[in-house]
């Protein structure tokens, strides 16, 4: 069994350590939901005040021009490409990704005018879901979509799909899809993919480029830590630029928006798919969260992040025995950066964690979730983490009657 001590050692082993000193933690806590949302760091924290006290508060409007304002979607989607595995100018930032979805999918459908099914997981996060429906509800002509079991997708595929999207790594399990052969799959079909990165991005290894993706989109919330509410991403291949078209055009994505002409056309690139004015002070969070990737490499970051899952997965084994269904895949290539624990009373688990200062989430019907992001989680954080799941099984905390209703967020 390992021991604390042994964590200690690996903390000061640990390549990415001083990373953590970027971050502002509470010392008291053990945060383990930055799979949800990302603490904030000092870099962040001084993009924005610039952007607040110098480029707006003295600029004003000058700064559209002055500070680069408006080159702000193509420039950040470039320093975001890497992390997913595009060139520059394949990513764009702007809008949220649901939203994003929702022009990808619109886009897409037009490209297959000849087929009328979209395939999706049945257990995809419910934006998603919801998105897609909505939008081909509202194609200008009948499609069917089919929210399936994406274990049987080779089943599904057949001449009548246009588009597949799926979520590279499932949002309650943490399991990680197979970007390439599923892609390569959907290929031989005849239909085009759409990826949602959101628990991906910043935590795994992305090759769009070498697994000939079409399409992605994803969040800057979760792993990057760019803060509630963080723009989105979306990923379009250069093949398809030109090509797929924005179905929801606006001034800022065409070619000449300062001539205010009444009838859009395209501007080149991923420029044609910004809508409106960004937000400037959450581009500048995201600016700021990405930083830290100057420091670090995403190969460095997936090493420790499985390390710890497989810690925290060995501890909870020995010291839990049969206690808690594992959710989360054991196979590395399966696996994102976060362990899912099944247990009846899950919600009253992760209660009483949190008021320990273990700070993790409860996703229905009965799972535990714990995020792992190895730019400020230490070892040690790990260890203790699992001590304090110990007591509480230990003591029935979790059977408190303060637990029996759910908060309105879990």
């Amino acid at each position: 069994m390992t021991t604390r001590e042994e964590c200690v050692a690996l903390d000061e082993r640990d390549e990415l350590a001083a990373i953590r000193d970027e971050f502002i933690l509470d010392e008291r806590e053990i945060y383990l939901d930055g799979n949800s949302l990302g603490p904030v760091s000092s870099a962040v924290r001084a993009r924005v005040i610039d952007v607040i006290d110098d480029q707006w508060g003295r600029g004003l409007v000058r700064s559209w021009g002055q500070a680069g304002w408006m080159a702000q979607p193509t420039r950040l989607g470039d320093r975001v490409a890497p992390l997913i595995g595009a060139r520059p100018g394949e990513v764009l930032v702007a809008d949220t990704l649901t939203i994003l979805i929702a022009k990808l999918v619109g886009g897409a459908l037009e490209l297959r005018p000849d087929r009328h099914v979209v395939l999706t997981d049945a257990a995809n996060f419910h934006s998603d879901l919801y998105i897609i429906e909505a939008v081909c509800q509202r194609a200008g002509r009948p499609i069917t979509l089919k929210a399936i079991d994406r274990n049987n997708l080779d089943a599904e595929l057949n001449d009548d799909v246009a588009l597949v999207e799926l979520t590279h790594v499932d949002f309650r399990t943490g399991e990680a899809l197979d970007l390439k052969a599923i892609t390569a799959k959907v290929h031989e079909a005849g239909a085009l993919m759409l990826w949602d990165f959101a628990h991906s991005t910043g935590a795994l290894a992305l090759d769009v480029q070498g697994a000939n993706v079409d399409f992605a989109a994803g969040c800057t919330y979760k792993y990057l830590n760019a803060g509630p509410g963080g723009p989105g991403f979306m990923y379009v291949r250069e093949h398809w630029q030109g090509v797929l078209e924005n179905p929801l055009p606006g001034w800022l994505g065409h070619a000449r928006p300062f001539d205010f002409e009444p009838d859009f056309e395209a501007a080149d690139g991923v420029q044609a798919f910004v809508t409106s004015s960004p937000s400037i002070i959450a581009l500048a969070a995201l600016d700021g969260a990405l930083d830290v990737w100057n420091r670090t490499s995403i190969d460095q970051v997936r090493a420790k992040s499985l390390a710890m899952t497989d810690l925290f997965i060995s501890l909870v084994e020995e010291r839990l025995a049969r206690v808690f269904n594992l959710y989360t895949p054991r196979e590395h290539e399966r696996r994102g950066s976060q362990v899912a624990l099944g247990h009846p009373h899950a919600y009253g688990i992760v209660q009483a964690l949190i008021e320990r200062g273990v700070i993790g989430d409860f996703r229905a019907p009965d799972i535990c979730r714990f995020g792992f992001t190895p730019l400020y989680l230490r070892y040690v954080d790990v260890y203790d983490a699992v001590e304090h799941l110990v007591e509480v099984m230990r003591t029935g905390a979790y059977l408190d009657q303060r637990f029996a209703e759910r908060n309105p967020v879990t």
